[in-house]
């Protein structure tokens, strides 16, 4: 049996760092800045443990754009390196000097970088690559290193006046986009905004002014332009930080928004680390387009907004950020690796947001009542997708009824048991999606004793099932799905006052001028009260057809289809139809019965409704 060492052939790495390494092109400023800030953090965790020699200093980052030279250079004043240093960790690729010093300092440092990787994906962007440093030693000479983008390099002493690194981009051809100044500064303020030290692009010009009244005049000064906020919101106390400051955190984050509803501070360092701020959106209604609003840092820097492999999905309707350096990255910390901690810190946000729920539910029921509009979609998402999120939810979870009235699911049930308990003893929740269109319908319930409820998000359909199959004899029914004589199944009985001769009468009478597809005719004495003729959508048909809808599927053998009911106790239907002497006036006024029930339904439009409203003055006059 031989054994061996497989070999890696280093001058083959180079075209798979530029072309594969990296999801993104412009991440290299990124990784580079990042760098920066992790030789600062380095020499500030010396600087406090007694090893560095005097003041630190100024601590700021420069990034340097020169158009003409086509180079874009990123200046930190961090601990910098000795010639063995850069030979160690420059000259071995995926070498990370972030992860000895962590061995050494883990008490006490917070670093980014793990995989030595990032410095590298500055040749995705330049063809050449300078890197001038010198160390915080101060007996250990400055050195400079050159590489072209292949395995060749080369390194010498040189002159540098003050501690810290510079790396010198020589921006390609190809790349040329990243020598504009606009370009570079929307990448800074994208993944650098709340970087821990001050991160300068140059200066800007401010405006100030002076004096009152007509001696008033504005002043023009140029002064540093600082990109990020060194002390960003989250990573203050939540005792320390007034509403206010909530308010205006997310205007920073969301500058055209409408203000949150509420938030939740994030604050936990243990069993993992990790702090953010979770805002609770106007929803409006809408699902899709509040997606990818939570941005996700590593401490402080920018990774990502699709956060869907830690987030549950509900939670992605959320705004906010969440900063965990426990959350494992791959080497380009563009996506999100799956493993226990991930889990974790899931089950830790599904909880702390059902937990802030439920305590705005118990302190102010009446707010809490106010917001549900604006929060009831995330609910009901939440508690479709997530059990555990259901089982805490179903304690604040409302119901909504056509009168504006608000009920745990145990109240309502208690509310309605006596009137709408049905045959089998099932719990019978009438609802409407559309108040106005169900007018009648509702009306209709209401006269018989009945409630209904409101149902008309986005996801109503899907949160019906859901509580049909956990709430325990429960069932759930529209108010135009049956005569409200059926809503809600009784052994009760009522007689017609015609004959069953004269009922076969009235059917053929309808059947002639009712030739719908999908439409069926049934005769059923309701009260004299009732419509004379009334359309209901059977609920089984109607919820498949809807959940095709959503779906975006096609309605294959799920037809627009409805019952035309003819209420055979009404006295248009039992005096007036059954006594026409004409056929053809039997007929018409058939017709006209039907188009009134479709008039309810919403159903007549245009020529359809104009000729309804001139039959209609012909029987008045």
């Amino acid at each position: 049996m031989e054994k061996g060492h497989i070999s890696v052939q280093t001058e083959n790495i180079f075209p798979i760092i530029k072309k594969f390494l990296y999801s993104d092109q412009e991440i290299f400023l990124r990784e580079i800045v990042a760098n920066a800030t992790d030789a600062t953090s380095k020499l500030k965790t010396l600087s406090a443990r007694g090893e560095v020699d005097g003041d630190i200093g100024d601590l700021t980052i420069d990034i340097i754009l020169d158009k003409e030279a086509k180079t874009l250079t990123i200046r930190d004043r961090g601990l910098g390196m000795s010639e063995a240093e850069v030979k160690k960790f420059l000259n071995q690729v995926a070498f990370s000097s972030a992860e000895s010093f962590l061995k050494k300092y883990k008490d006490d440092a917070t670093i980014i970088g793990h995989f030595g990787l990032g410095f590298y994906s500055a040749f995705m962007v330049a063809d050449k690559v300078e890197v001038v440093t010198k160390s915080y030693k101060k007996s250990v000479k400055p050195v400079r290193w050159i590489c072209d983008g292949n395995p060749e390099y080369e390194i010498e002493t040189t002159k540098k006046d003050f501690r810290g690194t510079d790396v010198i981009l020589h921006i390609n051809d190809e790349s040329t986009e990243y020598l504009e100044k606009s370009k570079i500064e929307e990448l800074l303020v994208k993944y650098a905004k709340f970087l821990p030290f001050p991160i300068r692009f140059g200066t800007k010009t401010e405006t100030t002014f002076e004096g009152e009244g007509d001696d008033k005049k504005s002043v023009e000064t140029e002064v540093d332009n600082i990109i990020n906020a060194v002390a960003p919101l989250w990573k203050n106390s939540p005792t320390n930080i007034e509403e206010e400051q909530y308010k205006e955190f997310y205007k920073v984050l969301y500058p055209y928004s409408a203000d949150p509803l509420f938030w939740i501070h994030l604050n936990i360092d243990y069993p993992f680390n990790l702090t953010g701020i979770l805002y609770f959106p106007k929803l409006n209604n809408s699902m899709e387009v509040q997606k990818n609003k939570i941005q996700l840092y590593s401490n402080q820097v920018y990774v990502t907004d699709d956060v869907k492999e830690i987030v549950p999905e509900f939670l992605t309707l959320l705004h906010g950020v969440i900063d965990s350096p426990d959350i494992p990255l791959n080497v380009s910390r563009s996506y999100l690796q799956s493993d226990a901690n991930v889990k974790k810190i899931t089950s830790y946000i599904t909880k702390k947001v059902a937990d802030k729920l439920n305590s705005l539910f118990k302190e102010d029921r009446k707010e809490f009542e106010a917001k549900w509009k604006e929060i009831s979609v995330f609910v009901k998402y939440g508690m479709i997708s997530e059990e555990k999120f259901y089982e805490k939810a179903e304690k604040f979870a409302l119901f909504k009824n056509v009168d504006d009235e608000y009920f745990t699911f145990e109240e309502y049930a208690e509310k309605i048991k006596a009137n709408q308990t049905d045959k089998n003893g099932k719990l019978v929740h009438l609802y409407t999606n559309n108040k106005e269109d169900h007018f009648s319908y509702i009306n209709s319930a209401k006269e018989a004793g009945y409630d209904v409820l409101e149902f008309d998000t986005v996801i109503d359909n899907h949160f019906i099932q859901q509580l049909e199959y956990k709430l325990k004899d429960t069932t759930f029914v529209r108010v135009d799905s049956d005569t409200v004589d059926n809503l809600v199944q009784t052994d009760e009985v009522k007689e017609s006052v015609l004959s069953e001769k004269e009922q076969e009468k009235v059917k053929g009478i309808f059947e002639k001028v009712i030739n719908d597809k999908g439409s069926s005719i049934e005769l059923k004495a309701l009260s004299p009260n009732d419509h004379p003729v009334v359309l209901t959508k059977p609920e089984f048909m109607r919820r498949m057809k809807e959940m095709q809808q959503l779906q975006g599927m096609g309605m294959g053998d799920f037809p627009d289809s409805y019952n035309v009911v003819v209420n055979t106790n009404h006295p248009l239907v039992a005096d007036k139809l059954i006594k026409m002497k004409s056929e053809e006036k039997r007929e018409q006024f058939a017709d006209y019965l039907r188009k009134l029930a479709m008039l309810n339904q919403n159903m007549l439009k245009g020529e359809a409704l104009s000729k309804f409203i001139k039959q209609s003055l012909e029987y008045a006059s």
